[in-house]
């Protein structure tokens, strides 16, 4: 299996138990010049979660290498995002006690395409299509692989995984999405989305390379002044507000988020604010857009 491998060093293996990340790991751990850490989250979704351990745990002593491990128990009714919440903060914990480069992921070509499709769905634009890529501490070198060639090298090496039966419940999104949508595009379609999103990528690299330009020239110690911010065309404005939050450290944000803070920053009165998220507010101040409580 090719795959696009990181700088030699330690690394942090997020292994659920999937055929997705237990063939991640089998390839990996054949290549020298690194250290793995096997590190794996039980959510406590599932009564037989346990289960997932103990083969990640089995695997990751066959291969002579450490393994970590966190219970969650989260509950049966945990949305996706607050699994996948507490899955990073357990992970971004294990790269700093090992002292890891870096986390690795198992996600792959179908990943990226769900991602994708959710994020046009839930409106948040351009940089959502793109969403799913590497970066230099979050490692996902298999983006480029679909799903049924990760099973085929899976069954050609004997491995061995668990299914986790909460996939196939259609109430999730992204399950949905996975098992409805998906399958309905042939080899030629998909190949095409593959490579709409693959142009996309490189397009948006280009607009934000501008956009923290523009915001370099008109922000005043993170500050954005806003009679320039008033005077852009709404679609730009939106584009300069989501650079903007970036820019402090707020990243998370949907398309109603967004749009409500260009409307707030383009009408409101001078004294207003408005929450961002998580304790993170806009003011509107002497002609100026401020954050408050965002990372500097």
């Amino acid at each position: 299996m090719d795959l696009k491998l990181p700088t030699p060093g330690v690394y942090v293996i997020a292994v659920s138990g999937g055929v997705d990340s237990v063939s991640l790991l089998h390839a990996l751990q054949k290549h020298s010049g690194y250290k793995w850490v096997v590190a794996h989250f039980d959510h406590g979704i599932r009564e037989d979660s346990s289960e997932d351990r103990k083969l990640v745990q089995e695997l990751a002593r066959d291969y002579g290498l450490s393994f970590v491990y966190k219970e969650g128990q989260l509950g049966a009714k945990t949305s996706e995002a607050e699994a996948r919440d507490a899955r990073y903060q357990f992970l971004r914990h294990v790269q700093a006690a090992s002292g890891a480069r870096g986390l690795i992921t198992a996600h792959h070509q179908d990943d990226v395409l769900e991602t994708a499709i959710i994020n046009l769905l839930r409106g948040t634009g351009r940089k959502g299509l793109t969403a799913l890529r590497s970066s230099h501490d979050l490692v996902r070198p298999m983006l480029d692989i679909p799903k049924r060639d990760l099973i085929a090298f899976a069954q050609a090496n004997g491995l061995v995984w668990r299914e986790d039966t909460t996939n196939v419940e259609l109430d999730y999104l992204r399950n949905y999405i996975r098992h409805k949508i998906v399958p309905r595009f042939d080899d030629q379609s998909r190949t095409r989305l593959w490579q709409v999103i693959n142009d996309l990528r490189f397009t948006n690299e280009e607009l934000d390379r501008l956009l923290v330009t523009q915001l370099h020239l008109q922000s005043d110690g993170g500050q954005l002044e806003r009679e320039y911010f008033v005077q852009l065309p709404y679609s730009v404005s939106r584009e300069v507000m989501a650079a903007w939050l970036r820019a402090h450290g707020v990243a998370d944000f949907d398309g109603k988020t967004l749009e409500r803070l260009v409307i707030a920053a383009k009408t409101g009165n001078n004294g207003q604010q408005f929450d961002v998220l998580r304790g993170v507010t806009m003011h509107l101040t002497d002609g100026q857009l401020a954050l408050r409580g965002a990372e500097r």
